[in-house]
């Protein structure tokens, strides 16, 4: 089944980032799961400040890493990276008609990044949500 994960990682340091990013990939592949693609979002404001780990957050770095694996290993991996304590936020959704991938880069997630911000399909609401007033429709 194709899983979309979306991660935020307190920022500052593109470096736990990349460790994160790495983690969650190499226990992907060692339980037989396929990458399919990993997206650098970068720094955004979260919509409200979170506490986490006895620290507040305004702001985080996020990632989405987009896979194939069986539920099982989904969930092992989403375990995984929830419990590391550079983590804010982590977040995996089943993607519908995963099983057709459609040109170069699949079917389309919930949101893809452009140049200016998020761009949401067609009939999302644009207010609110995890990107609050930074999601532009274009």
């Amino acid at each position: 089944m194709l899983y979309e994960m979306i991660a935020v990682v307190r920022p500052g340091n593109i470096v736990e980032v990349k460790e994160i990013a790495h983690k969650a990939g190499t226990l992907l592949l060692q339980n037989g799961g396929v990458i399919r693609s990993l997206t650098n979002w970068g720094p955004f404001l979260l919509t409200k400040p979170v506490k986490k780990h006895q620290q507040k957050h305004d702001s985080g770095h996020h990632f989405v890493l987009r896979f194939d694996a069986s539920p099982v290993v989904q969930e092992k991996v989403r375990k995984a990276v929830a419990i590391d304590p550079r983590m804010i936020r982590c977040g995996v959704v089943k993607m519908v008609g995963g099983d057709k991938l459609v040109g170069e880069h699949g079917i389309k997630g919930m949101s893809e990044i452009g140049a200016n911000g998020p761009v949401w399909r067609k009939g999302e609401k644009k207010d609110g949500g995890l990107f609050g007033s930074h999601a532009v429709s274009r």
